[in-house]
Parts: structure tokens; sequence; C-alpha cells
């Protein structure tokens, strides 16, 4: 890690729930903060907001537009986007699909995305993006970094650092300090959740919350974690959409979402995170 990569997290550290606005005056020393931001991003030691920069159209997606339209589950608008994409000779920005309207694009978009026609790229958002250290950036920080070589970093970062640990330390101490009441018999929480107990919380948090089918991660993981981890809650959903039994869609903008609900996402390699659920 370089120092301007450190200089970005020490500064996010100084920030309210280490979340602030990518335009903020902390980072306008920053000349190179779309490329830090971008490396950082990569290492998953921050987030941001995103939108889609450019779209290309795959494989599957050429392949479909060869068939007769009445064989094909996409409706006339999809198929327009759809081929307006594919005229391009590589990656094609929104801004040159002009029809339909920009947020009936978007969605159409979307959809296309989700089947598996086309594919996006991603770039920070233009107008009120917000960055934020990530769990896996607050877990390097506090036990994984090792400085190394010199470099200069100003006592105010020196001091978010300090903070940062001492807050950490604190909590750590405070668990390992609470007394252990051994006058009731322990219980060990139940982590043997089924598939299909977890079909059914999603379809109950479905109903309650009102989310017409389209239920944001975030509610189930407060909901189920604990007792189950991160990881286990992933593979599980993984598994229910390996067996059609649900959909997991991607976010396209998130400026609707807290930081922290935007994180509760399933990262991807390509494209934006899977955050919705739909139930078939």
């Amino acid at each position: 890690m370089d120092i301007n990569e450190l200089d970005f997290l020490l500064q996010l550290l100084g920030c309210n729930d280490y979340c602030s606005s990518y335009d903020a005056i902390e980072f306008k020393s920053l000349k190179t903060k779309d490329k830090i931001c971008l490396s950082l991003g990569k290492q998953k030691l921050i987030d941001y907001t995103r939108e889609i920069a450019t779209v290309k159209i795959l494989s599957h997606g050429q392949d479909l537009l060869k068939l007769d339209p009445k064989e094909v589950s996409i409706t006339q608008e999809e198929r327009q986007v759809l081929e307006k994409i594919s005229k391009a000779s590589e990656q094609i920005s929104l801004s040159k699909i002009t029809l339909p309207e920009a947020s009936k694009r978007d969605e159409i978009i979307k959809v296309l995305i989700d089947k598996g026609l086309i594919e996006a790229e991603e770039k920070i958002k233009k107008t009120k993006a917000e960055v934020w250290l990530t769990e896996r950036g607050i877990e390097y920080l506090r036990d994984d970094y090792v400085a190394e070589g010199a470099g200069n970093i100003s006592l105010d970062l020196l001091g978010n650092y300090l903070r940062f640990m001492r807050k950490t330390l604190c909590g750590h101490s405070q668990q390992l300090s609470t007394p252990i009441d051994n006058t009731e018999p322990s219980v060990e929480k139940d982590t043997n959740i089924g598939d299909e107990e977890i079909l059914e919380i999603i379809r109950n948090l479905d109903r309650e919350l009102g989310s017409d089918n389209y239920l944001p991660i975030f509610h189930l993981r407060k909901k189920l974690q604990p007792p189950l981890t991160r990881d286990e809650l992933d593979k599980a959903l993984y598994r229910l959409q390996a067996s059609d039994q649900i959909e997991l869609s991607t976010l396209l903008d998130p400026t609707d979402y807290k930081p922290d609900e935007v994180e509760a996402g399933i990262i991807q390699n390509i494209g934006g995170s899977l955050f919705f659920i739909i139930v078939y």
C-alpha cells in the first residue's frame, strides 16, 4: 500500500461512521483521488456509491437477437435497447442510449444485466457520491496493516488512527472483562437453519415489509446474522438461487439506501452487488 492510499484510509477514520462525501474537503489535496479510490475498492478496503459507466453485449445477447422476437422472453423495448448496444463495436455509454427515457432505460439495463444478456462496467458516481470503510478495511487497519519505510503522515491523521485503535481495544477489553454468570446453564445458539427455513423467512419479511417480492438483503442479514455468519448466509442464498427458488438481483442506483445497507449486498467481481432477493 502506498502512502496516498494510507492517507485516504486514515482520512476516513476521522469521519462519522468512517463514511464521507466523496467531494469532502479532506480529499481535495489528493490529485489521484479516483485512482486511489478504485485501487482500494478492488482490495475491498473501501466501497463507494456507483453508477454504470458503459455496457456491452454478451454472446448470449447476440444469440438472442438472431431469434424470432416471438420466441424470446424479452419485451419490445428491451429488444430495442439490446439492439442499440449490439451496434457498438465495444462498450457504449448509457448517455448514448437515448430511448426510452432515462428512468425506464436504467430499469431495462438492469433487467438485461440480470438476464445475462449484457455486461456493465461501473464507475464512481458523478454526483453526491459517498465513500466508506468496509468491514474488511476496518479489520485490515486493526489487525493486518504493517507500516514500512518512510513517509509523511500528518499528526491529525495519526490522531485518527490512534482514536480508532483505542476505540477498538476498548471494545475488546469490555468483552474480556464481562463476568460470566455460571448460575444459568449455557444455551448454544442454533445455527442449524435449513435453506427451506431461510426461504420461508424471506417470504415472511417480504410480506411484513411490503417489498413486493424485491427484498433488500440487509433485512435478511438483520434477521439471521447472528446466528448465521455472513458467509453462511451468502452460501445459503447461492444454493437457493442454484435450485431456482430465488433470484438475486443487482442494485443500480444506491442513492435511496444507507452505506451500511449497500455494503450488505453480495459483492461480485463484475457488475454491481447482489442486493435484492426475488422469490419464484
